[in-house]
């Protein structure tokens, strides 16, 4: 798992649940600017991850497990659509 697999994963809820990244941030109970590109890497330019908060306030939203959060992610460098 890399930084760049989990805020694909988010990426990819998001657009499965037809919302901007925004939105799925608003409607998980977070600031709507929490998935905002521009907070993906810090000022000096290092990979900021996703927070264990962050993440679980998604899956409490979409009623989802970890399990069904990963089938989100990328597999072998290509987007992997829910339930494939």
């Amino acid at each position: 798992m890399t930084h760049n697999d989990l805020w694909m994963a988010i990426v990819n809820i998001a657009k499965w649940k037809n919302m901007s990244c925004s939105g799925l941030a608003r409607f998980s109970g977070l600031d709507s600017t929490t998935f905002n590109k521009s907070k993906r890497t810090n000022r000096d330019g290092a990979p900021h991850w996703p927070s264990t908060y962050t993440i679980a306030c998604v899956l409490n939203a979409l009623n989802m497990s970890l399990a069904e959060f990963a089938t989100f992610m990328p597999n072998d460098g290509k987007v992997q659509k829910h339930g494939e």
